[in-house]
């Protein structure tokens, strides 16, 4: 070694907000079919702290559960109004929020649908790679039947339920994401 030093390891970002000035967090406009929604949370790191510079990006189906991907082709509308992307940094407590409409079942396969759910990939400092989650609704009725659901263990089920409340006339539903420990979110491994 020619008295060069090692670079120091360092951990990813944080980033986000620099890539983030205008969120990307209402997926919804007046013409958009479907009843309105927030689903709104914090992102919790191992010890309970919360992570001021996540990332939270989401896709969903729209009301008639159709994806506005070129993969989906089925015969279900298009809703030319919901792009069915958004993307959210986390503010300095930790929280993000997205406005937008409640999906509608999609496929599993050809026998069986999936219950309403948001898609959720989650970036934060620290992770190499992106975490993998999925918000259902906890007022679903649908979820006993989800085929995802029931390859999850029944302990850790409600860490993917967003909870129902109504604020202001508004239907909300609160998702808090936790990174790891206790409570930890149910991430997957696609």
């Amino acid at each position: 070694m020619s008295g060069r030093a090692l670079t120091p390891s360092q951990t990813v970002g944080p980033f986000f907000h620099i890539m983030l000035r205008e969120p990307m967090n209402a997926l919804a406009t007046p013409q958009t079919a479907g009843t309105r929604i927030r689903i709104e949370g914090v992102v919790y790191d191992g010890d309970r702290a919360v992570v001021p510079d996540a990332m939270v990006e989401i896709w969903q189906a729209n009301a008639a559960g159709r994806y506005r991907h070129p993969a989906d082709l089925r015969p279900a509308p298009l809703d030319p109004a919901f792009v069915g992307f958004g993307r959210c940094g986390t503010d300095e407590r930790g929280f993000y929020s997205f406005d937008t409409i409640k999906p509608g079942p999609v496929p599993f396969d050809a026998q069986r649908v999936q219950a309403p759910h948001i898609s959720m990939l989650v970036f934060a400092r620290g992770l190499l790679d992106h975490l993998r989650t999925r918000a259902y609704f906890d007022d679903e009725r649908a979820n006993a039947d989800d085929p995802v659901l029931h390859l999850v263990p029944q302990q850790r089920r409600p860490t993917l339920l967003a909870e129902h409340r109504t604020d202001a006339g508004r239907v909300v539903y609160r998702f808090d994401i936790v990174l790891q420990g206790d409570r930890e979110t149910v991430f997957f491994d696609l």
